[in-house]
């Protein structure tokens, strides 16, 4: 075997055992599996059904949803956002609970959470504001700038619920999931049923994601579901939601398909809601598996790793697509070439699907740019500052994984 690939074998398996040292035994490991299950759904998602599509000198958003809406299942396999929020609401009760055993106060654990949440946004927001004023002196269409910063700052809804949600765990940890879910189910026989204003929808912002956030609570508190209770979430969920499909109208996407009239998710229907709790229940068969899976210190280091970075990917994957985007029509014009298939031709076609697939590595090696440039916001908000009762140690001592691990 060659020096070298000894040597990257070393230093993996010292990152695998520092891991591994690091990990407190009584971390659910499965939850945190979940979650970067959940990230990955999400960016993947938007890498495969987002097209910006090259017309005109501009660039506008399509979805291969649209042109083959025989791919709408793809919509159901990567829209993990319920799964996400169900274990947010489990972390954070049970983290609530923690704190104000140790007599931490509401408004310490809430400012900790929040910074962990809103400090990688920073950069994010500076980056684009630089770039967009150069986009403009360089005479960018409008119409472009509206796409992109659409593109880039729609995951920041995301955050704004769930930081919302965690503000008002102790109100809402102890709410039972069918309350929220009643909400949802009336605005939308106001909505669809009796015809009522549109706006009305968007009280399902809150209440739809309530659903997951206050199942998760439940669980924190009463212990896991049986596994009978959780193949009942997932085929109740799963039949509730074929029906409202089927008969009731509602869309087959689980994602917003651009010039389609009602969307599952913006603002959340019924449907959304009940195949949220399909993957609820889902997501509960699989701790198990998923607790065997990670004794392994291999796989364990894998999504603690993932997890130490979760914002940094969920906040910078649409920039991956982007640069890859520009850099590649940017190419192809300098060359005198069209337009590049399966990055800015319209997706009508299992062509742009196949090539899509191909260029997935190069949306990657951006992202690992993007993490590896911007990471460092994220870990600073994981690190605890010093208590003032004893020495700081010195920087060979301090366990560089150790605090990570913990927060992650």
């Amino acid at each position: 075997m060659p020096e070298r690939t000894r040597g990257i074998g070393a230093s993996l398996r010292a990152v695998v055992d520092r891991v591994e040292t690091a990990t407190p035994p009584g971390r659910d490991r499965a939850l945190d599996a979940l979650r970067g299950l959940a990230i990955l759904g999400v960016v993947l998602g938007h890498w495969c059904v987002t097209a910006l599509v090259s017309d005109s000198g501009t660039l506008r958003v399509e979805s291969p949803l649209g042109h083959l809406p025989e791919l709408t299942p793809v919509s159901w396999v990567f829209q993990t956002l319920a799964v996400f929020f169900l274990v947010g609401g489990h972390v954070a009760a049970r983290g609530h609970a923690a704190a104000r055993a140790r007599g931490e106060s509401h408004g310490s654990w809430i400012s900790a959470r929040l910074r962990r949440l809103f400090r990688p946004v920073v950069p994010l927001l500076g980056v684009w504001t630089v770039a967009t004023g150069v986009m403009l002196a360089c005479g960018v269409p409008w119409q472009t700038l509206h796409t992109l910063g659409k593109l880039v700052l729609s995951p920041l809804w995301f955050l704004l619920v769930l930081a919302a949600l965690t503000a008002a765990t102790p109100l809402v940890a102890r709410i039972h999931p069918l309350w929220p879910l009643a909400v949802v189910l009336h605005v939308d026989l106001l909505r669809f049923g009796f015809d009522g204003p549109e706006a009305l929808g968007w009280l399902n912002l809150p209440a739809g994601w309530l659903v997951p956030y206050c199942l998760g609570a439940l669980l924190a508190r009463r212990g896991p579901l049986s596994s009978g209770a959780a193949w009942g979430l997932l085929l109740g969920g799963a039949a509730a939601t074929g029906l409202l499909v089927a008969f009731a109208g509602y869309p087959g996407s689980m994602v917003g398909v651009p010039g389609a009239p009602v969307s599952n998710l913006n603002p959340p229907t019924l449907a959304a809601v009940t195949f949220g709790l399909a993957q609820s229940g889902g997501a509960m068969l699989l701790l198990g598996p998923l607790r065997r899976v990670l004794r392994r210190p291999a796989a364990w280091a894998a999504v603690a790793l993932l997890n130490l970075c979760a914002m940094t990917v969920f906040l910078w994957h649409q920039t991956a697509m982007i640069a890859v985007t520009a850099a590649g029509l940017l190419t192809a014009g300098f060359l005198g070439h069209g337009p590049l298939t399966g990055l800015h031709t319209v997706p009508d076609g299992y062509t742009w699907v196949l090539a899509r697939l191909g260029w997935l590595p190069l949306f990657v090696g951006a992202l690992l740019i993007c993490g590896a440039a911007f990471h460092a916001y994220e870990r600073s908000t994981a690190r605890r500052p010093a208590r003032r009762d004893r020495p700081a140690r010195p920087a060979d001592q301090r366990p560089a994984v150790r605090t990570e691990a913990r927060r992650a």
